[in-house]
């Protein structure tokens, strides 16, 4: 039983995750985000604390951007396109049940301190940017990671947002 409520966008989603782990849901229907569910999710963060897991796509980012400007605090679980993708269709009613019980195995708490562990040097450094084939290295730092995938601005904000240590970072380009 996970203890965390699971934000995720559609009812399909929450089909999805119910049969990777026993959790509950809250379903946002979309970017619009009406009051009530803002303070349905706000209730659950306060009550029993609140994993967003959004579709790996533009809207799913903007979406988990906005859920978590309007209620801070919350946890975050990440799908990758690749996971999440099946019949040229892209959402986590499409990831395999396997794949969202990693995900959400994966959580991650953002930190609201400027932390800058990582630097634009270090993704150079370890071919993470400005490489043939670092879109893709970093895609499968970020799953390692649990962050998910994002251009290089966006992984670098990750890594330090999300307390990614050294260790961690350095264990998961070696895999």
């Amino acid at each position: 039983m996970i203890k965390e409520v699971i934000v995720v966008e559609g009812k399909k989603d929450a089909e999805a995750v119910l049969r990777a782990a026993d959790a509950q849901c809250i379903i946002t229907y979309g970017y619009t985000l009406p009051y009530a569910v803002i303070e349905q999710i706000r209730r659950a963060k306060d009550q029993r604390g609140v994993i967003i897991l959004t579709d790996p796509d533009y809207a799913g980012e903007q979406i988990r951007r906005r859920i978590n400007r309007l209620v801070p605090g919350c946890k975050h679980a990440f799908l990758t396109s690749e996971e999440a993708t099946a019949h040229n269709d892209i959402g986590v009613e499409r990831a395999s049940t396997e794949t969202i019980y990693n995900a959400l195995s994966r959580v991650r708490t953002e930190n609201y301190i400027n932390r800058t562990e990582f630097t634009c040097e270090d993704l150079t450094k370890h071919g993470l940017v400005g490489q043939g084939g670092a879109a893709e290295k970093r895609n499968q730092v970020g799953k390692i990671l649990g962050i998910g995938y994002a251009n290089a601005k966006q992984f670098l904000r990750r890594l330090n947002m999300y307390g990614v240590t050294r260790e961690e970072f350095y264990k998961a380009l070696n895999e």
